[in-house]
């Protein structure tokens, strides 16, 4: 690697916290936040000496860099499978053999399925050139001549990496955060379909879907109530109050709830307590959420 910028002064710390915060080793101090782990990977002893040097000052969002050494791709391979949080690997081409290293870069993205490190190829070789369709092919983020990278392309490269790393693991927890989330409503909702009778209706006010409950509680078949007007449960007239109501709140984007009566398909009348949410979608859809107090034997 090239050394001609020897002034590392302008290396400074990106983002450092104000002078009025509480400094490392100082009480009220915050811990000190865990590094960047930055793999090298190269069959050459003195390219990790010359990278370690040139990058020891380095400090991204108040993280410093923790240096990880591997000297072939199967070293290279290990120390990825043990540590899953390295966020920049910066890999040598040539080693064991001519294409070690695009065999690492597709081992990790492939085989790993790790999707966020960040892949900076080097080669030795000058005249070596690396085609577009391989950096492509092999989800690699950027390559360079190690003649050609001086300590200032070097920080350049490593930082702006660090930062895509950054951004990509952000949204990795937040996704999977959604995720959680996501599967714990799942549940709420699968026990809330054993439970409850459950019907959507649509702008119209056509029944969209119904649960299996809701099928047992009124005595059709979902391909009979799909498509159908809820008065085949309940014909006119309504309780006028209760109408009044019930149409009042969902105009304003608000819950309502109260006791109805509906008839299941043999004509005993059924009271439940509804729950009916409209939704944000445009147009809008009504969603209903019953559980059964009783079932009156009276036929209509």
């Amino acid at each position: 690697m090239n050394q001609n910028d020897d002034d590392t002064d302008w290396m400074i710390e990106d983002e450092a916290p104000p002078a009025s915060q509480p400094q490392p080793g100082k009480p009220g101090a915050a811990p000190t936040p865990a590094p960047w782990r930055v793999l090298i990977v190269d069959d050459d002893v003195d390219v990790h000496v010359v990278t370690k040097f040139s990058l020891s000052n380095v400090c991204f969002q108040g993280r410093r860099l923790s240096f990880l050494h591997a000297y072939s791709g199967e070293e290279a391979l290990t120390t990825l499978r043990t540590t899953p949080d390295i966020a920049l690997v910066l890999l040598d081409v040539i080693m064991e053999t001519s294409d070690a290293g695009l065999n690492v870069a597709r081992h990790i993205r492939d085989t790993l399925h790790n999707k966020l490190v960040r892949i900076v190829l080097r080669t030795g070789q000058p005249g070596q050139a690396l085609e577009h369709s391989i950096i492509l092919d092999y989800d690699i983020n950027d390559f360079w001549c190690k003649t050609d990278l001086t300590t200032r392309k070097l920080f350049t490269t490593v930082i702006s990496s660090l930062r895509a790393y950054s951004g990509l693991e952000q949204a990795h927890r937040q996704i999977q955060a959604l995720q959680q989330e996501l599967d714990q409503a799942k549940t709420l909702l699968a026990a809330v379909d054993q439970h409850a009778a459950m019907m959507t209706l649509d702008a119209r006010g056509k029944i969209v879907t119904v649960n299996d409950k809701f099928c047992a509680v009124f005595q059709y078949s979902r391909e009979e109530l799909q498509g159908a007007d809820p008065r085949l449960l309940h014909a006119p007239p309504y309780p006028p109050d209760q109408l009044a109501d019930a149409l009042k709140a969902l105009k304003e984007g608000e819950a309502w709830t109260d006791v109805v009566s509906a008839w299941r398909r043999d004509g005993q009348e059924v009271r439940l307590r509804a729950t009916v949410t409209v939704t944000a979608d445009i147009p809008p859809r009504y969603i209903v959420v019953a559980s059964v107090l009783q079932a009156l034997k009276r036929p209509l």
